[in-house]
């Protein structure tokens, strides 16, 4: 008996109706751990090159890790992995709530989706439904009745329909639906598998929902010390870092990103907005925060609830409140200090399914070419689309959800629709046509590098940012990084630090943990307690080194699918809005340089062992135990 996971990965064939339980074997779940890494590996083997992202052949994984549903904090996270529609390269994305740790108790680690329904379905996953029993249990059942509706009515229907209101469901919106690239995937109505548009691979799928449920966790192989770990995080919460996290959400960090000039404010012209107060983590405690929401066993309690009941815009809780990434795409990214505007669009792309980075990016974007006389009013329906019009952000945020009239064109994202309309290619913020979060390389040098390098484009949670390198020595010197740089140099110690915290950070995706609990800094829990973790879970005497090198393993199977697909090094750049320098606050003149990225690149290349082309080579693949990458390759 396997500690820590059951040893079955569920298959699901649309095209066949048919669904096939795979058992691989326990080296297979020490090598991968389970989510990101994992959902890579059977990307890899079940994609073929050229695949469309949005035909039959591209394969949408599902992964858990090894100790999602154990009893302590950030431990309930899944990945989703496939070609993206966003990007055309690998696509990857997480999300915490309720539906991972369900899926690990119905029975199952992780499910592969191949193929494509003849018509909307959604898949049931149970474990049996009674006490004797437990043999879990997958079933496809009509969705014609579902498609087209909100997230939350999907989600209310789906209990209603299967009788237990403790079903959690995943599924895909009607953004996604009518072919949004970023459409997301929601589970409580309020998580998001945001990022790639793993929601619009799911709905052209024509697979609405995937509804779990179940009552048999997997047993600890040293249930005393995960008691022990979760008491410990129980007992330090209030005194670390992470607390005000708690308190505000992530949009604690509002203020002090717009006090270091690292705010991006329309459209990235600036790093300091006028109306940060207004839109901060603290206004939004004082106002509108109904209250603090959490995912499985967690204590820190980060997600927020809103509620609106009055004035123009109103904002229903279920659909939870803005995170700090959204507080800015669709605030200070647009010129927008209308707090109840924002949570009114984060209510809507929740609604919908979308990915919030992506749309209030795209409309930013949409705003910059307004003001520059790029588009008109004949252009966007009427809408004024300029800096500081909250009415006309939320009017967006809806017509791209209903795919309708200029919406249609924004719904292809920043990148895709400049080409289409002509206009404003450079004044994308985009890597890999993946628009950027809200945290600044010109202020955190190092995320100029990650952000050109990451395999599926722009990435805020791929490593560790530059201050805390100075902040958290020891914890710093536990990946062997005992020589703080500053922020705003991109050296070949910065190259180093953002490329081991890369592995650690990769490793996180596939351990499956949350980037808020388990970290290298400023986390409640440091990377020798991932360790402890992972021991306590699984029963593997592992180390930090082993930890890693799955991080590492990881890595090279998202750059290697790119590699496949004929994309390397060209395709490692920043979008040309980051060589202008900012206007006002504290980084008023500062400005990423394109030589600086290219040195660092070269070097960070030739540490993680690829060629200069950006891609893994056969010793590396080797190195790590992917020798049938190698071949995959033609290496």
């Amino acid at each position: 008996m396997p500690y820590g996971y059951h040893g079955k990965i569920l298959h699901v064939d649309l095209m066949a109706g048919k669904v096939e339980v795979e058992e691989p074997g326990e080296s297979f779940y020490r090598k991968y751990m389970g989510g990101s890494a994992m959902g890579a590996c059977y990307l890899l083997k079940h994609t073929p090159p050229g695949a469309d992202p949005l035909g039959p052949e591209n394969t949408l994984s599902l992964m858990t890790g090894i100790v999602t549903g154990a009893p302590f904090s950030g431990q309930s996270r899944v990945c989703a992995t496939a070609r993206s529609p966003v990007t055309g390269l690998v696509g990857d994305s997480q999300a915490g709530g309720f539906w991972p740790a369900e899926l690990k108790a119905a029975g199952f680690d992780g499910i592969v989706i191949h193929g494509q329904a003849e018509r909307p379905v959604y898949l049931w996953v149970h474990d049996g439904g009674s006490v004797g029993d437990l043999r879990p249990t997958a079933e496809l059942r009509d969705a014609a009745h579902l498609w087209g509706q909100f997230t939350a009515d999907v989600e209310d229907a789906i209990r209603q329909e299967l009788g237990d209101r403790r079903i959690q469901v995943l599924q895909c919106g009607p953004a996604a639906e009518q072919g949004v690239r970023f459409g997301a995937l929601i589970n409580n109505a309020n998580r998001a598998n945001g990022r790639t548009g793993m929601g619009t691979v799911m709905a052209a799928k024509n697979l609405k929902a995937v509804a779990v449920r179940g009552r048999h966790r997997p047993e600890s192989a040293d249930p005393d010390a995960v008691k022990a770990l979760a008491r410990w995080g129980t007992d330090h919460f209030e005194k670390s870092d992470i607390y005000g996290m708690g308190l505000f959400g992530t949009a604690e960090v509002v203020l002090p990103q717009n006090k270091a000039g690292g705010l991006p404010t329309r459209n990235w012209a600036s790093g300091t907005f006028e109306g940060a107060e207004a839109i901060s983590g603290q206004r939004m405690a004082e106002t509108i925060l109904k209250e603090r929401d959490t995912c499985f066993g967690c204590v820190v309690r980060c997600k927020r609830v809103v509620e609106v009941t009055e004035g123009r815009y109103r904002v229903d809780p279920r659909y939870g409140g803005p995170e700090y990434e959204t507080i800015s795409t669709m605030g200070s990214y647009c010129g927008v200090s209308d707090l109840a505007a924002i949570a009114r669009a984060n209510q809507l792309c929740n609604m919908y399914g979308m990915d919030t980075i992506s749309c209030g990016a795209t409309i930013a974007w949409a705003m910059d070419c307004f003001e520059r006389g790029l588009l008109t009013t004949e252009d966007t329906d009427g809408v004024v689309l300029r800096f500081g019009n909250a009415e006309a952000l939320v009017e967006m945020v809806e017509r791209i959800g209903r795919r309708e009239g200029f919406g249609r064109v924004l719904g292809e994202g920043s990148a895709r629709a400049a080409g289409i309309l002509g206009v404003g290619q450079d004044l994308v913020v985009a890597v890999k046509n993946h628009e950027l979060p809200a945290h600044m390389p010109q202020v955190k040098r190092s995320l100029a590098l990650i952000y050109a390098v990451n395999p599926f484009g722009a990435d805020h949670e791929s490593h560790e940012h530059d201050p805390s390198y100075r902040e958290y020595p020891e914890r710093m010197a536990e990946l062997g990084l005992l020589d703080p740089q500053p922020s705003k140099v991109l050296n070949a110690e910065k190259v180093r630090y953002a490329l081991y915290t890369q592995y650690l950070y990769s490793c996180l995706e596939s351990v499956s943990v949350c980037q808020f609990v388990f970290g290298p800094a400023w986390h409640l829990y440091g990377p020798s307690q991932l360790v402890e973790a992972v021991r306590a879970v699984s029963g593997w005497n592992v180390s930090l080194w082993e930890l890693m090198k799955v991080g590492e393993r990881r890595l090279n199977l998202l750059r290697a699918f790119n590699a496949r697909e004929g994309v390397g090094a060209e395709a490692d750049t920043v979008p040309p809005k980051l060589l202008i320098p900012l206007q006002g606050g504290k980084s008023d003149g500062v400005a990423v340089t394109a030589e600086e990225v290219e040195a660092a690149k070269a070097l960070y290349y030739a540490m993680a062992g690829w060629d200069e082309n950006g891609r893994p080579t056969r010793a590396r693949l080797e190195e790590l135990a992917l020798g049938w990458v190698a071949a995959e390759l033609k290496l």
